[in-house]
């Protein structure tokens, strides 16, 4: 299944994808993509509903996140080797975990609003894992009983407060707006082996990112499992697991966001996503 949140920001309702691409209201099903129907048990109830029977979408209406504001955004830093390279940083010996503010969610299409100030925010296109059921302590052999499914996010990052100064990443990446998620979230059903997903960012029309999950340094699996070692995750819960090559900061010389700028996201399976840049 393909699940979505439609409608103005802060009241969205939740929707399904239907055969021929069009949207289907499920507030009559459910009140939300959250909690109990992120569970296998509730994922499973959701396919079983007559989408047909349920109310269409106009086209064109806003698509919010595909879930809603998550009790931890987490995301794993320097997860691809060619990335950590083109950062000048080793590559990490065990998953870099960090935060971003789930403050900074927004929708897949929304305006990135630059901090105010901002001279070197950057795009980062990513896979993101959302929690289905409570995890803590799981093994890798089961991480994947713990996930609902997965969505396109995009890392948005501010380089000079990520990294200059006390150089804390979690106050760079958690500006509102500075992570998009969706158009949709797709059930695992829908993706199967998330390990083998081509990506890629354009900005202004212009190819910056190209990768595939398969050169990721830490599976998804892995990151599920060391994640649950620290902290307990929860349905709804949102982990995104690094970047490609071709973000700003590794161009000669350096590109970094600016308003007017458009960046479109791709992600196999998982849709696309269009943002303009805009000053804060």
């Amino acid at each position: 299944m393909k699940l979505v949140r439609f409608g103005p920001s802060g009241s969205e309702k939740p929707g399904i994808i239907d055969g021929d691409g069009a949207i289907r209201d499920l507030s009559p099903v459910i009140d939300d993509i959250a909690g109990d129907v992120l569970s296998p048990t509730g994922l499973a109830r959701l396919a079983a509903v007559d989408r047909a029977a349920l109310p269409v979408v106009p086209a064109g209406t806003r698509l919010g996140p595909c879930v809603p504001m998550p009790y931890s955004f987490l995301a794993i830093g320097l997860n691809y080797a060619d990335h950590a390279a083109e950062s000048g940083m080793p590559a990490p010996a065990e998953p870099i975990l960090f935060n971003k503010a789930p403050t900074s969610i927004c929708g897949p299409n929304d305006d990135v609003v630059l901090l105010k100030g901002s001279a070197k925010s950057d795009w980062e296109v990513e896979l993101a894992v959302v929690i289905g059921t409570e995890a803590f302590n799981v093994s890798e052999a089961n991480a994947l009983d713990h996930v609902a499914g997965y969505c396109l996010c995009n890392d948005v990052s501010e380089r000079a407060i990520q990294i200059e100064g006390t150089g804390q990443w979690v106050k760079g990446k958690s500006a509102p707006t500075y992570g998009p998620v969706g158009p949709w979230l797709a059930t695992k059903d829908e993706i199967g082996d998330p390990q083998t997903l081509a990506m890629s960012l354009d900005l202004n029309g212009q190819r910056m990112q190209t990768g595939n999950t398969s050169t990721m340094i830490f599976s998804v699996v892995e990151i599920v499992s060391y994640a649950s070692r620290y902290m307990k995750l929860i349905p709804g819960d949102i982990i995104t697991t690094g970047t490609p090559p071709g973000v700003g900061m590794g161009k000669k010389p350096p590109v970094y966001l600016k308003a007017g700028d458009e960046m479109v996201l791709r992600i196999d399976g998982l849709g696309e996503q269009r943002q303009t840049v805009v000053a804060g």
